[in-house]
């Protein structure tokens, strides 16, 4: 650890928790005065989306649906996956919905104003708030399960480190990144929706793992070093984990594993083997000399595996001094 700079863990504490406290100091005051602004799967409401092609103005779209809709509304813009087909997606949130007569009068007040884009009544959603507080409550609890068992994995294994304690410290890291995803989305007016869930999962995966890596490096270095103190064993764990202190050997096994040795004089760094039929059989490598000198070895048009094999042995001995 000597060529590595160590992190002061309770300074960098101390920057994060101010961050984090006005981070969430903002979020709460901005879903105070404005709310988070939900997707109709959590807050029910109604989504009726019309196909277009060419180019149709998204003023001009809102405008024209608000000259039947006397309803408050947004317009959002989507395009499919495969990017063949572009929509206009209107949304309407909490118990307010279109009966099928004002949803008729809209596809006809588009139709008549973009008579060139071919507008088409793409889908049509409808999401009652009873359904909608019932999936909220099913996410609620699939999060509680999963706090629950991320408590028991961590506990048992980390309890010479904490334990149960360490368990609920790695918890209070996972709900912090759930509340600073929200508190985002809410400040930045973002929709809280299916992908926001997706984010969420993605970042709870990803915390967790790091925690578990820190953790781990945590518990060698009390084994290693018993005499470090809490506070030293947790910045030097921290610091060493993103940089590998002890280095990471990566050691080449192309021709050992087919031949049964590297090449004499040469430290072969990595390869690959192929065929495609405009070069037959073939291996790209890359190698260095005792020397220093590096060398790209390609061979191919063999008759067969093993003679480029042969090929690139012969020709590392030959020239890797």
């Amino acid at each position: 650890m000597a060529n590595n700079k160590i992190i002061n863990t309770k300074k960098a504490f101390k920057i994060c928790a101010i961050a984090y406290a006005i981070l969430i100091v903002v979020g709460i005051i901005v879903t105070i005065v404005a709310g988070p602004k939900l997707d109709i799967n959590f807050s029910g409401g109604t989504q009726i989306s019309y196909s277009y092609t060419g180019d149709v103005a998204e003023a001009d779209f809102k405008d024209t649906v608000a000259t039947v809709l006397d309803k408050e509304f947004t317009v959002s813009q989507n395009t499919s996956l495969a990017g063949d087909t572009k929509s206009y997606v209107i949304t309407l949130a909490g118990k307010d919905s279109v009966s099928a007569e004002i949803q008729e009068n809209i596809t006809t007040a588009l139709t008549e104003k973009f008579t060139e884009n071919d507008i088409t009544l793409y889908n049509s959603n409808s999401v009652s708030p009873t359904i909608a507080g019932s999936f909220f409550l099913k996410s609620i609890v699939a999060i509680i399960i999963t706090a629950v068992l991320v408590v028991l994995y961590v506990g048992i294994r980390f309890k010479k480190i904490g334990g149960v304690s360490a368990a609920l410290t790695a918890l209070c890291a996972l709900v912090l990144d759930l509340v600073v995803a929200f508190f985002i989305c809410v400040i930045f007016r973002l929709q809280i929706d299916m992908n926001f869930m997706a984010v969420v999962l993605t970042i709870l995966g990803y915390s967790l793992n790091d925690t578990i890596v820190i953790y781990d490096r945590v518990r060698e270095n009390k084994k290693l070093h018993p005499e470090f103190s809490v506070s030293e064993n947790m910045n030097i764990s921290v610091s060493s984990t993103p940089q590998h202190p002890d280095g990471i050997q990566l050691t080449s096994t192309l021709f050992s594993y087919m031949y049964g040795t590297e090449p004499e004089g040469a430290d072969i760094l990595g390869g690959k083997t192929g065929f495609v039929s405009e070069s037959g059989y073939c291996i790209a490598s890359f190698g260095a000399s005792e020397s220093g000198t590096e060398y790209v070895c390609v061979t191919l048009n063999g008759n067969g595996l093993w003679p480029t094999v042969y090929d690139q042995i012969d020709l590392y001995t030959s020239y890797a001094k």
